[in-house]
């Protein structure tokens, strides 16, 4: 009879993430209990074996499969794309890149705003910038999950795309370490001569507090094409909203109308 695969599956996903202790603060596991898992002295409860295989962006089931079977999976979803003449995609890719309107104007940082998912009742600011490459228009943007004035507990990275379509400025993004979250904005373009606030609804969900869909208005303050990364990122994490600008916390109230029947943003 063969041994219980999962400590070792469980010990691989691991060892792509900077550490254990990373891994436990994002699932919100204790780091004590885990171990245990990891020598397979405890199976996880059915409600953190969910919230560990929501977290690696894999079924219990593929959690549970033989250890080579599971590091060739883990690996396979990892493994950068052969580029879009060689994906399904690559057409798809192609026509929204032709139709796309010029970004050039939006290149360049932000301060993005945002209710957290993870943290009820708090705001994130992070920073984002928007780069041209090419005929490409690439994203990025980094969370920090603790306070600015306590220092980063958790970096988040995300990369992806942006594409401005239907006088709407969309990005697309995943968070880069395994790529099991994708988050979509959708913004209004900027009418005034210099860009200020770009507002917007976004869709996603929480890394840590379970896997439930969500949507959210979204602000992003843009900094212009000269900042220091550095300087920027010291002044990001999570706030509450009475220490932020109450004009940004008042625009990102995620209140509907009464009589609405779907979530909208008006224009700024």
């Amino acid at each position: 009879m063969s041994s219980d695969p999962l400590p070792e599956n469980l010990g691989f996903a691991c060892s792509l993430f900077p550490s254990i202790a990373q891994v436990c603060r994002r699932i919100g596991v204790n780091r004590q209990q885990f171990n245990k898992y990891l020598a397979g002295s405890v199976r996880p409860s059915r409600h953190n074996m969910r919230r560990i295989c929501d977290f690696f962006g894999v079924t219990e089931a593929e959690l549970l499969m033989e250890p080579p079977r599971f590091a060739e999976l883990l690996s396979l979803r990892r493994r950068p794309g052969t580029g879009a003449e060689a994906s399904p995609l690559g057409p798809t890719l192609d026509r929204l890149m032709r139709n796309s309107a010029p970004l050039d104007r939006y290149c360049g940082a932000y301060f993005r705003y945002f209710y957290s998912y993870s943290n009820p009742g708090q705001i994130i600011r992070s920073f984002a910038l928007m780069m041209r490459r090419e005929n490409h228009y690439l994203w990025k943007n980094i969370e920090r999950e603790q306070g600015a004035a306590h220092g980063a507990k958790d970096v988040y990275k995300y990369e992806g795309m942006a594409f401005f379509l239907g006088e709407r400025i969309t990005v697309v993004e995943n968070e880069a370490m395994l790529s099991s979250s994708i988050t979509q904005m959708m913004l209004y373009p900027s009418y005034t001569a210099g860009i200020d606030y770009l507002l917007g609804i976004q869709t996603g969900g929480p890394l840590k507090r379970g896997r439930k869909p969500a949507a959210s208005r979204v602000l992003l303050d843009y900094l212009g094409q000269n900042v220091d990364p550095r300087r920027a990122l010291a002044q990001c994490g999570l706030f509450e909203p009475d220490d932020l600008d109450p004009r940004i916390v008042n625009l990102l109230r995620n209140e509907m109308a009464p009589g609405a029947w779907v979530f909208e943003v008006e224009q700024l």
